[in-house]
């Protein structure tokens, strides 16, 4: 999400030639695809909380050891990282998502060996040229670190550079393996493996030795394990699909004519999360970056579901599209959004309700950052409303689409963000990414509804829509008129928030779909498969 996507969406794309075709209302996604998408829609979910709580922890840990000055400098040394790594897998994880689990369908998994031999090599080169440049040019670190020391600058950026070819392969093939339709081995390593370790070493640290080199330090050191269980993990998805082969291999042009496009698009993903820490940390302040970072976290725990549908559905749309099977890929779309507006819009309104309550909580002076928190909170509300779109548009095989999307999105973001950060600080980087965020949507949104023929809203999604804001909206705003914005008053709107949202959609079970979705997970691995 060139908008918002705290994390990238990493969609596969599928084939087809882009007319979709209409589901019926009451229809749903047939045998093994629908329950094995809940499944993974929930494991998902509960890696994606992990990272979010562990990831606040590892902020929390980090700015109370170093104070916002330091962690700002940290977290722009992070920033700078993860943009770069990102860009060094020049799409190919995006691509194996999308070409292995089309050869599971087409000849039992018979041309992965080939297609990682395809995408391996290219991104290792990137990301060994991409160290080699920051090890011979050290002279970034005093523009990317101003507040550091020039050569504790340089050592940060060196460490970070170091761990770029590893952590740029694991993510390539964690790819593959989610090109397999499971999402085990990427919800284990990127959202449950690393956050938890981060946390377990950067806490000693920050207790007997903090420092900007050392907690850099501990960030990446769990690089290494994760390339070993991410390699581990695809060894076995392989051996377990060794496939016959019936059709010809994907070439190499087939392949990189998806993946470069993606590749450029990743880049303005990942760039829309972390641009803002590293223009306020090059034109503000590393304390102004450092609560920008706080918001960030904060806005991605609204998109915790997003995340793991969208983890959960990309294989499984590819393989659907794959088959012939658009209704179903349709109908799998409009039902996964439906939730993600039902479980996500409750919290936008609570964070738009009690900002300086909920940023206190990493300590003094990060409530500064409210003003930031309730844009992205109402921009974030438009990236979850439409769902997974640029997912949907990755699995249709229009990356060159989603290229142009999240170009102009982070066009948007830029512009304004250069004019608005040395005058309004947090709160410009907050309202050039929020209306990045916007664009972005918008814009697959339409392409989606009007290019691909799939249909996201219908009647469950009106009434998600309004469960969501109806159930949660009164109670939560009443509170904070009433009692402002104090911890008294964010904690009893806590609990009237749980409670009516609760109920409502107890009320509501039916319209919403309740029970086929919970039947879709008690049914398990029950029904065929392709």
């Amino acid at each position: 999400m060139t908008g918002v996507r705290p994390a990238p969406a990493d969609g596969a794309g599928g084939t087809g030639d882009g007319a979709g075709s209409g589901a019926a209302e009451g229809t749903a996604p047939s045998g093994r695809g629908g329950a094995a998408t809940v499944r993974g829609g929930w494991f998902g979910f509960a890696g994606s909380a992990v990272n979010a709580l562990f990831g606040f922890a590892l902020v929390a840990v980090v700015t109370r050891g170093l104070g916002a000055h330091g962690a700002g400098a940290v977290f722009a040394g992070v920033a700078a990282f993860t943009i770069v790594s990102n860009a060094c897998k020049l799409g190919a994880d995006t691509a194996l998502v999308r070409f292995v689990s089309r050869d599971l369908e087409l000849t039992g998994g018979a041309g992965v060996p080939a297609l990682l031999r395809t995408a391996v090599p290219p991104a290792l080169a990137a990301s060994a040229a991409a160290t080699a440049a920051v090890l011979l040019a050290p002279g970034w670190a005093a523009w990317l670190l101003p507040g550091l020391p020039d050569g504790q600058a340089a050592l940060v950026l060196r460490l970070f550079a170091v761990f770029l070819p590893v952590t740029t392969v694991s993510l390539v093939l964690l790819g593959a393996t989610r090109g397999y339709g499971s999402v085990v081995p990427f919800v284990g390593v990127e959202q449950i493996g690393r956050p938890v370790l981060r946390v377990a070493i950067a806490l000693p640290v920050a207790l007997l030795a903090p420092g900007v080199v050392a907690l850099s330090a501990a960030w990446l050191a769990p690089a290494l394990p994760a390339a070993a269980v991410a390699w581990l993990a695809l060894r076995r998805a392989r051996a377990a699909h060794p496939g016959t082969p019936r059709t010809p291999p994907v070439t190499p042009g087939e392949f990189w004519s998806f993946a470069g496009p993606r590749a450029l698009s990743s880049v303005f993903d990942i760039a829309a999360v972390w641009i803002g820490v590293v223009l306020l940390s090059a034109l503000g302040t590393s304390a102004e970056a450092g609560v920008y970072t706080a918001i960030g976290r904060l806005v991605t725990a609204g998109t915790l579901l997003q995340l793991a549908v969208r983890l959960a559905v990309a294989a499984q749309l590819s393989r659907l599209l794959a088959g012939g099977r658009r209704p179903e890929a349709e109908r799998l779309h409009q039902l996964s959004t439906r939730w993600i507006v039902l479980f996500s819009w409750p919290l936008f309104v609570y964070l738009a309700a009690f900002p300086r309550t909920v940023l206190s909580l990493f300590g003094e002076g990060f409530d500064e950052g409210a003003a930031g928190l309730v844009v992205l909170a109402a921009a974030c509300a438009v990236n979850v409303g439409v769902g997974n779109a640029q997912t949907v548009i990755l699995m249709a095989g229009r990356s060159v689409w989603n290229l142009a999307v999240a170009g102009a999105g982070f066009a948007v973001q830029l512009g304004l963000g250069i004019w608005l950060v040395p005058r309004y600080g947090v709160a410009g980087a907050a309202v050039a990414w929020g209306l990045a965020i916007v664009v972005d949507n918008v814009a697959s949104a339409l392409l989606v509804r009007h290019r691909l023929g799939f249909r996201t809203v219908d009647r469950g999604y009106l009434c998600a829509a309004a469960v969501a804001f109806a159930a949660v909206a009164p109670a939560v705003l009443g509170v904070r008129l009433a009692g402002g914005d104090t911890v008294p008053a964010a904690s009893l709107g806590m609990a009237l928030t749980v409670c009516a949202f609760t109920v409502t959609v107890w009320r509501y079970r039916v319209p919403l779909g309740t029970g086929e979705f919970f039947r879709a997970l008690r049914k398990g691995g029950k029904g065929n498969s392709r």
